[in-house]
């Protein structure tokens, strides 16, 4: 390395300072919420440390826009995941209501269930939670799907699969 050269903490440095300002703009933009849009700033730049050395990044905004879409669309997606189960469980008596302790920890087992089925088609991912959620019949799972029960059975398959091997 030449004298010249900068060092990777300073090109680091400089890439946080000539794009955190317009990542966050972006991402405020696109979640109206100033406080996500700081969070996500910071797990981008953190993704950036863990992934590659930052002098060998050609274009940074595409780059950190590409990963900061990728958190925005996980963080979207657990916040709809939360939002739908704190709406079920507002329907529950009040007797059946599970502690705030049960709660976080349902919501966990959702969110790393969520992150197993991550990358499945949407279909596998579907019947996948219908038929563990819901408890609903291979046959009713195809008929709402229109595809053959020789589908769902392998769709469902292959989700358990990703999840063992996702498994810790």
């Amino acid at each position: 390395m030449a004298a010249t050269d900068p060092t990777p903490q300073h090109t680091l440095h400089t890439l946080y300072q000539d794009h955190q300002g317009w990542l966050q703009g972006w991402l405020r933009k696109k979640l109206g919420c100033a406080f996500d849009a700081a969070d996500l700033v910071h797990d981008t730049y953190l993704r950036v440390l863990s992934r590659r050395e930052p002098g060998a990044i050609r274009e940074p905004r595409s780059y950190l826009a590409t990963i900061a879409h990728g958190l925005m669309v996980n963080h979207l997606r657990r916040r709809d995941l939360e939002r739908a189960y704190l709406e079920t469980l507002a329907h529950l008596p009040d007797h059946m209501a599970p502690s705030p302790e049960t709660r976080a920890l349902a919501l966990e087992a959702l969110y790393e269930i969520d992150a197993m089925l991550d990358g499945l088609p949407v279909a596998v991912r579907r019947a996948f939670l219908l038929c563990q959620l819901e408890g609903i019949t291979h046959a009713e799972i195809a008929k709402r799907l229109r595809v053959s029960v020789g589908s769902v059975r392998l769709y469902i398959a292959r989700a358990l699969r990703q999840c063992l091997e996702l498994a810790p």
